[in-house]
């Protein structure tokens, strides 16, 4: 399987319509045993570069992923990432901010959920929904306590993108890698996902009126999506739109770019000196005297 992640990867000062990015594409594989194998193969790769990484210590990985609901953010969260070693992953899943939150800055709550060096640290949303669900709903803004002169100002999305950026490019200058993902689903997909939740129970639990609610303000999302991807993908902190009407699809895409990544980054294994090897070789002989 030849995954060219490159066309799923939004070039740095583009300006995004995502009306001509694809929501599906042909199946990168032949049956459901081959997109197993393929997913198999994947997940194993991932799973020594995420030792490697753990064994470096010295890169950190950030994964953030955003999509409208029923995109399957949990479920490539769940299926891409289920060989790796949870003592080295950290997933956050950010919801309404609390009170203690709007206390400070709008990138405070997501900045103590950094991964640390040698660490994988996944964010299912983050502090982009501060320039998505927000923009749609501006009258949230007013319950962030910010002063009337910002409320006020015109700016203020452009300026939220800039401390976006500079916060990324600053990760990337401390050895953390930044990899944004959009999951591109079509409306008419929405509608049968959300459908198939009604109709099964077992997913009930999965649908809210919210859904709905946030279902209608569709052409609003995609012109804050469009105006967030123009101004936040970097060549350094890049956004893929990757097509999720096909959910095999989107996990093979996904997991194939990750490890792009991983093969981008100057890791190794730590040396052992000489002065450190005599010393295990003297124990092992210990151990093997014991017999």
């Amino acid at each position: 399987m030849n995954i060219k992640t490159n066309k799923f990867k939004v070039p740095a000062e583009s300006i995004v319509d995502l009306s001509q990015w694809p929501t599906q594409v042909e199946d990168l594989y032949k049956s459901k045993k081959k997109y197993k194998k393929f997913l198999k193969k994947q997940i194993e790769a991932l799973s020594a570069q995420q030792q490697l990484q753990y064994a470096d210590n010295s890169h950190s990985l950030l994964l953030i992923f955003q999509a409208m609901d029923a995109a399957g953010k949990d479920g490539v969260i769940k299926h891409v990432m289920s060989g790796v070693n949870p003592q080295g992953c950290q997933v956050f899943s950010f919801k309404h901010p609390s009170a203690k939150e709007l206390d400070h800055d709008f990138l405070w709550r997501t900045t103590q959920c950094l991964p640390e060096r040698g660490r994988i640290g996944i964010f299912n949303r983050s502090y982009y929904e501060e320039v998505l669900i927000v923009r749609v709903h501006p009258e949230i803004l007013h319950n962030q306590k910010l002063p009337d002169c910002l409320l006020k100002d015109d700016a203020i999305w452009p300026k939220r993108y800039k401390s976006i950026v500079d916060l990324e490019g600053h990760l990337h200058r401390n050895g953390t890698r930044v990899i944004k993902f959009f999951l591109h689903l079509s409306e008419d997909e929405q509608r049968q996902r959300f459908i198939d939740r009604i109709d099964q129970p077992e997913k009930n639990w999965k649908f809210t009126i919210d859904d709905i609610n946030e279902r209608e303000h569709w052409d609003e999302y995609m012109k804050a999506y469009e105006a967030c991807l123009t101004a936040t993908s970097t060549e350094h902190a890049p956004w893929y739109v990757i097509p999720a009407d096909d959910k095999k699809n989107a996990r093979l895409i996904v997991s194939q770019i990750i490890l792009d990544a991983y093969e981008d980054m100057d890791m190794k294994y730590p040396e052992t000196s000489e002065e450190r090897r005599q010393e295990l070789l003297a124990i092992r002989e210990g151990l093997v005297s014991d017999e």
